[in-house]
Formats: structure tokens, sequence, C-alpha cells
């Protein structure tokens, strides 16, 4: 027997056409919290001086 999980954003049941989301809205939600750097995962702090030796790096010519 499956379960059918709802909505992440709001728990609702999903729809087909916006999966695993149940509307347009709450699919666009999630991708602002994406864009606006809402979800996070935990690292190691950046040194002084560090990010700008990465900056460097992907300049190549």
């Amino acid at each position: 027997m499956t379960t059918r999980k709802g909505c992440p954003i709001c728990g609702t049941p999903t729809h087909a056409d916006h999966a695993p989301f149940c509307s347009r809205g709450c699919r666009d939600r999630d991708l602002l919290q994406w864009l606006g750097e809402g979800y996070r995962l935990p690292g190691r702090p950046v040194e002084p001086g560090e990010a700008d030796g990465l900056d460097s790096a992907d300049s190549r010519d």
C-alpha cells in the first residue's frame, strides 16, 4: 500500500501538473526559497581572503 504525501509547502494533496506541489503558487514559493538562500546547508566558515582566491580561479583567460 502506497501513501500519498501532500505538498511540501502547504500539505494539501499534490496535483500532477505541479508535482510534487499542489499548485503553481507553492511551486514558485519553493523556487523563491532557493533563490533567496532560504534553504542552506551548514558548512565551514570562509576565512578572510579565501573568497577572493575563488573569484580569480573562475576568471581564467
